[in-house]
């Protein structure tokens, strides 16, 4: 792998475990909130899709799923070479293709809001 390309690589990866490290915390503590029935305030489901619905939300939900899969691909990858798994480039590429479809789905599906 090449300088640049190893840069990239590891950009995402730093920039998904920072952003994943802050933002998953509050989406599992307010998901909690509402499967309990304790929704809180301004966060019912009108407010939650129109924040959704608006470019920033697209914007900001798609940094989000985007930066955690790229984190998650790099992640398991490293596992996978800890675990004794020695074929990198054929690992690495089914990771990253998994990491890349799921930005594309995303971006699907964020459109489709």
């Amino acid at each position: 792998m090449t300088i640049a390309r190893k840069a990239l690589v590891w950009g995402l990866f730093a920039a998904g475990g920072t952003l994943t490290s802050f933002v998953f915390p509050s989406l599992i503590a307010l998901f909690l909130l509402i499967a309990s029935g304790n929704t809180p305030v301004g966060l019912e489901y009108g407010q939650i899709h129109a924040f959704a619905a608006s470019w920033m939300g697209k914007a900001s939900l798609f940094g989000v799923i985007f930066l955690a899969l790229w984190h998650a691909a790099h992640r398991l990858r490293v596992a996978a070479h800890d675990l004794g798994l020695r074929v990198d480039g054929l690992v690495a590429s089914v990771l990253y293709l998994v990491a890349a479809l799921g930005s594309a789905l995303a971006v699907y599906y964020l459109v489709l809001i």
